[in-house]
């Protein structure tokens, strides 16, 4: 399950829609994609007479930056230039062996083709119809939320009876450092933390642990706690309201947000007036499965159930809370 971050609700405004670092990594080099042949549109380099130009190393980030978010932003133009210069070697080989004229080239020339439409219509008839106002909207409307929102930091030790939890109890009251009583004996993944949770608001967790933690002062360790995965001693580290990112730091993201929903939205409506046969035998026993996945995207597309709801299968936990994390409704 998606952590719920305080930075405007990632989980609304981000996860869901799978944001990637390619808007990111985009905004870094150059600003804008030069007008191909202008001015601005210059040669960077030559292969075999092939001029390399700003607009198609532009073009190429969107496949390839995308993919290695760790390479330092200095890197990037230099590795993206690299990586033509061999993409059109290999190009012009293949050309001299004949592969332009078989069977497997044209089948793959007819794929990326349908790509380069897509990929262009989205550049020419979505990204412009997203303004500033619009993100700034967003933005104010999830920082809202979040800056009414109390959460808490919290540590915890989950073990699987009321014995373990009481022998940890006074280990603790011995003098046993919290932390690596956690690392020792606890059950679950934020073990290898120290036992810390992070930042969570009440909501995110089973209401029986949400309790506890929300009772405590901060430095405060609780009595042992039952929940339904097994017995916890909780201590508090920290409690605070919620605070949204700059505007500047994250509207990138919204931006790219919100073109994503757009798109979502103008599929919506491809979708019903398209006829779309499945011939696989195989395929269609997950019909009915993927009909209810695709009607959930769509309503939360169209706004009718919330951006943040989960999907059939609960979403991949990333956060460390593990099991501990509320179902959503």
């Amino acid at each position: 399950m998606a952590r719920i971050l305080t930075t405007i609700k990632t989980v609304a405004l981000a996860g869901v829609l799978g944001v990637g670092l390619t808007a990111a990594a985009l905004a870094q080099e150059p600003p804008k994609p030069p007008v191909p042949g202008s001015a601005e549109d210059k040669v960077v380099a030559t292969v075999n007479g092939h001029e390399i130009r700003v607009s198609e190393i532009r073009m190429a980030m969107d496949d390839i930056v995308g993919q290695l978010p760790d390479l330092p932003k200095k890197l990037r133009y230099p590795f993206v230039v690299e990586f033509l210069v061999e993409r059109h070697l290999m190009a012009q080989q293949a050309v001299k062996e004949g592969v332009a004229d078989t069977d497997e080239y044209k089948r793959r020339l007819a794929l990326y083709q349908a790509k380069a439409l897509r990929d262009t219509y989205f550049a020419q008839k979505i990204s412009p119809t997203i303004t500033e106002a619009e993100i700034k909207a967003a933005y104010d409307q999830e920082a809202a939320k979040v800056a009414q929102t109390e959460r808490v930091r919290a540590r915890h030790i989950l073990v699987a009876s009321e014995k373990e939890a009481q022998d940890i109890e006074a280990q603790l009251k011995a003098g046993g450092k919290f932390e690596d009583l956690a690392k020792k004996y606890s059950l679950d993944g934020s073990k290898d933390f120290g036992g810390d949770l992070g930042y969570f608001t009440a909501p995110e967790m089973v209401p029986e642990f949400s309790k506890a933690a929300f009772a405590l002062k901060v430095g405060e360790v609780s009595d042992p706690v039952k929940t339904d995965f097994g017995w916890h001693i909780i201590k508090l580290e920290d409690r605070k309201m919620g605070a949204a990112q700059p505007y500047d730091q994250v509207k990138g993201a919204i931006r790219n947000v919100l073109m994503r929903k757009k798109a979502q939205e103008i599929m919506v409506g491809l979708r019903k007036t398209a006829k779309i046969e499945i011939l696989d035998e195989d395929l269609k026993k997950f019909a009915a499965e993927a009909a209810k996945q695709r009607k959930l995207l769509e309503d939360k597309a169209t706004g009718a159930v919330p951006a943040d709801a989960a999907p059939a299968d609960g979403g991949a936990d990333t956060s460390g809370k593990g099991d501990l994390q509320a179902p959503q409704q």
